[in-house]
């Protein structure tokens, strides 16, 4: 699909409030019908960012997945965003991408924030994820994950990556440099969504949700302010002749990662 429309739906999360989460987001879904192709959410979004997983966990036929496969079929959009997971006794920070014809893609986070002491309650993900939807190849991955280009290195692999973050403030910086960062060095399209306001944790967020060029060029960024819904276009053919004319990646290190 050329161009391809990804909508970054960008809010102040509801500390553990799924029911109050999904209602918002509801409201804010409602515009997108029939207008766009992906929509892209927060990291935890009907949490935020909580260590609290053995109460708020949800399985894979929860209420959230099910709300998910329900508003992608509503607006004809694949949605995006990660929950907490249970599975065989484990919690996963889990990316799950839904589309609208109820198929399921799914990335356990790899890089677990021990600063904030998430590897005591989540245990790690295993593989990256590249798969192919409506003639693009797409990279999921969460928040902490954006600090590591071993693990995010995709050149070859992907055309675009989606970043879903619970990102604090005062690491703004930070946040708009590695995302620019990821683009140039894969030659692909990075998109972040960030939540915004204050969780119970007392971590301030900002928004500033992003979408990077392959050249490193900024498309769009949201200014810190909830209940944000923008849509962009991304051009497949723009990026294949961008790589064709500069092909940065014929020179690229080959690796393998290990466990």
């Amino acid at each position: 699909m050329d161009p391809l429309r990804i909508s970054l739906v960008q809010y102040d999360i509801i500390w553990e409030d799924a029911n109050s989460n999904r209602l918002k987001l509801d409201q804010l879904l409602n515009s997108l019908k029939g207008k766009t192709d992906i929509i892209l959410l927060p990291e935890m979004f009907t949490t935020g960012f909580s260590m609290n997983a053995r109460e708020l966990a949800e399985k894979m036929d929860g209420n959230s997945l099910k709300w998910m496969q329900l508003q992608a079929s509503l607006t004809g959009a694949a949605i995006a965003g990660s929950l907490i997971i249970e599975e065989n006794n484990h919690y996963y920070n889990r990316f799950l991408f839904v589309t609208p014809e109820g198929k399921i893609f799914s990335y356990d986070k790899r890089h677990l924030f021990s600063i904030g002491g998430e590897n005591q309650y989540f245990t790690p993900g295993k593989k990256r994820v590249v798969f192919h939807y409506s003639g693009w190849n797409i990279a999921l991955f969460i928040c902490y994950d954006l600090r590591f280009p071993v693990w995010s290195r995709t050149v070859r692999e992907a055309d675009l990556m989606l970043f879903t973050a619970n990102w604090p403030e005062n690491r703004k910086n930070v946040w708009q440099t590695l995302l620019r960062a990821r683009a140039i060095e894969n030659q692909l399209y990075t998109v972040g969504v960030n939540r915004t306001g204050q969780d119970g944790s007392g971590i301030v967020h900002f928004g500033g949700s992003t979408v990077i060029d392959p050249k490193g060029k900024k498309i769009i960024e949201l200014a810190d302010q909830p209940g944000t819904v923008e849509t962009v276009s991304l051009s497949l053919e723009e990026l294949n002749r961008f790589r064709k004319k500069f092909p940065v990646y014929l020179d690229a290190d080959s690796f393998k990662i290990s466990d």
